[in-house]
This record gives C-alpha cells, structure tokens and sequence, in this order.
C-alpha cells in the first residue's frame, strides 16, 4: 500500500527549480516518537507486485481481520471533522481517496488520505499501515520528507493528515523550466541522495524510488523539493535479505528481479533518476517503435537485468566525465561494488563546487516524451503482465 502526498500540478512554466540542502536535519529519539500514525495510497499505482511477507508465511492463507471494528491505530483519536473540512478530492488508489483538507482554526491547506479500513484484509495490510505511519515519524523532521501532521480513525475509515504539495512532479518543473544544467542536475542528486542516506541511517530502506515520488512544495522558483510514498518502505538490519519483488519497473534493481537484496536496492533507483536527469530518458529499456510505443514489464525487466549500459552515444558524448563516473558506479549490477548513498554524496561531481558544469543540457524535451510515454504505459505494463502470465512476474 502506498503514502503519498498530493499536488496540485500548478506548475508555473519558465521557471527554474532549486531544491533546498538535506543537511542538518536532526530526527526524534524513540522516546520522543509521536504514536503510530497512517499512510497514504499513491494516487496512480505503478507498483509491481508482491506484498512483503516473511519467508515462512508464503505458502499460508492470509489471516482473515474482523473489518471495521477493529482499531488499526489501536488509539482512540479526535474527530477528523471537528479539525478539518474536506475540499475537492485530488485523487484516488486501490485503498483510499486523497483530499484537500483544511484546518478550521488556521485555514491552512493540508492533504488528506483517508484509509477504507472494510480494504484492509489482512493482518498484513493493517501492519503495513502501521509501518508506513512509523517510518513517516521518523523521518517528520527531515527537510525534504513530505511531514505527517496528523492522524485519525472512525468506524469508517483511517485519515493522515500531511503536507499539501501543490508544486508538481519534479520531472515536470524540469520540462517547463527556463534552463536546466549539468549543474543543476547535481543538486538534485544531491538532495534525493540527502534523503535515501538518511533513511538508510535510521535502517529504513524505501523500496519505490522513483521521479513521481518527488514533489515540489509549492510553484516558487526556490520550492523545496519532498520525498513522498513510503508504502513500500521496511526496517531492516545489516546484512538482512529480503525476497519480494516489489518497486516500479524502470527503477527496479536487478537484484530484486532475483529475490535477494538490501538497501543497495534504493542506490540503484536513484541512479536511473540521475541517468535521466541528465540524458532524459531511462538506462534500460527495449527502445519505442512506431509498432510498439512501449515494453512490457518484462522487456524492461529483461533490460534491466542484462542490457548494456549506454554512455557514450548522444547526449552523453557532452556529458561530463565526472557525471559518467557517478551514474557508472550508482548502477553497477553487483551490489557489493554499487556506492552506497554516503560515498554517493562524497563523490565529486556532488560535492566540489563548480564541478558540474553549468552548461544546458538538452534533457527536458526527451525527458517530456518519456515522462507522456510512461504515463500511458502504467496501464499497459499492468495488463500486459494480466494478460499474458507466461514468464511473467507476479502482481
């Protein structure tokens, strides 16, 4: 189940972008933990797949829940209404429906994702929840983690109340930004690293990295950028492994396809955001036709595992070597080798000043193709993979 925050995609054209710094950011001790709170459900799914369960429990029938009457906070809270009135909805998922909320004292705007508690089926959806609420906790005080504001539970359904991201998708502010560098690519990086570095710190591995999953506070040029979505997030302990296949399919690390892998997993991710950040299209994928305007999940699967990575045709023959270096390392296939989110942010390209060229790149027009692209194609790699089980991964 996934946690997002909504935008309102207001975005301004002919503006440029500049993310603020992760540094400095400070979390909350256990002592300090707010109680448990909820997710929320992205509002368009590009999932992949398996619900995260342990080992043990693959071959067992999911244990049934008493819906409704059961508390999932396992708290008795305030009255959504009494706080907030609900303005237009903003969307929709698989579990829930997100909201404009408004605060009745202040009147500031906020997102509400209300949870149907009757969706909740099993002991595992419900801890799912739970997890995701924690998680969101002990990242509420990091700058560029989309802040948890509140949490409350009817009969009915579980309500999260968080930060409204009216500023857009990042890759869409890149597309209508009056100029785009190398440099401002590094800033980037910098920032979504900041993020996946400080989850990695706390043992949180976030499983779904991807540009959707980064939203813009506001329409100002200096909008501080958010990570959102942290359904698919888990604890976990060095050296632990884990065995779902779970993500999206361009961001998706080849280890995951293998059902064995660690935090390494969110390093990957992140390099194919840069890959395209800098060039505008992913680093592995079977190529578009007149014939077939997108793959399959498993084409991209098959890329992902084996296709080679391209660095040197157009546009990276005016790319930088620094830049290359980096996207190299983030995406090698052997997650022993792959930089971890620390080394990542000590890489030079990031973090010597005036190493990124502030040269154009001429990314955002292939980055729009792909983003117009990939938005039609969620629903076919979903269908394709329904459609035809032979060879396929599951749902």
């Amino acid at each position: 189940m996934g946690n997002t925050c909504c935008d309102g995609r207001n975005v301004l054209k002919n503006e440029r972008f500049q993310s603020d710094s992760a540094k400095g950011w400070t979390t909350k001790s256990p002592e300090q933990q707010p109680p448990l709170s909820i997710q929320y459900e992205p509002l368009e799914q590009t999932k992949i797949l398996e619900p995260e369960k342990k080992i043990e429990q693959q071959s067992v029938e999911p244990q049934k829940m008493k819906r409704v009457t059961n508390s999932v906070l396992q708290r008795k809270t305030k009255k959504l209404e009494d706080l907030f009135t609900l303005g237009e909805k903003l969307g929709h998922g698989r579990f829930g429906t997100v909201f404009v909320c408004i605060n009745k004292g202040s009147g500031e705007r906020y997102a509400c994702k209300s949870i149907e508690k009757s969706k909740l089926l099993t002991d595992d959806d419900v801890e799912d929840v739970r997890r995701e609420i924690q998680i969101m906790h002990l990242l509420a005080e990091h700058p560029n983690v989309v802040s948890i504001k509140g949490e409350y539970e009817d009969v009915v359904a579980v309500h999260i109340v968080m930060e409204l991201c009216a500023g857009g998708e990042l890759f869409d502010r890149i597309v209508t930004s009056g100029h785009y560098s190398e440099r401002k690519a590094a800033e980037l990086t910098r920032t979504i690293v900041g993020v996946v570095e400080a989850c990695h710190s706390l043992g949180v591995m976030h499983r779904d990295l991807k540009p959707e999953n980064f939203l813009l506070m506001n329409d100002k040029e200096d909008a501080v950028l958010k990570a959102i979505d942290f359904g698919l997030s888990v604890f976990f302990k060095p050296g632990e492994s884990f065995h779902h296949i779970v993500g999206s399919p361009y961001y998706v690390a080849p280890e995951v396809l293998e059902k064995n892998y660690g935090p390494e997993v969110d390093v990957w991710s992140v390099g194919v955001i840069v890959y395209i950040l800098l060039c505008g299209v992913p680093p592995f994928w079977a190529g578009a036709s007149s014939v077939t305007p997108w793959q399959t999940q498993e084409e991209i699967f098959e890329q992902v595992q084996h296709g080679d990575l391209d660095l040197s045709s157009s546009p990276w023959l005016s790319i930088s070597d620094g830049a290359k270096d980096l996207v190299r390392r983030m995406l090698d296939r052997d997650p022993k080798r792959r930089l971890t989110a620390h080394e990542v942010l000590s890489h030079p390209w990031i973090e010597v000043n005036d190493v990124a060229p502030h040269k154009p790149l001429d990314s955002p027009s292939r980055m729009k193709q792909f983003s117009s692209m990939n938005k039609l194609k969620k629903m076919s790699i979903i269908t394709s993979s329904m459609v035809k089980p032979k060879n396929t991964y599951k749902l």
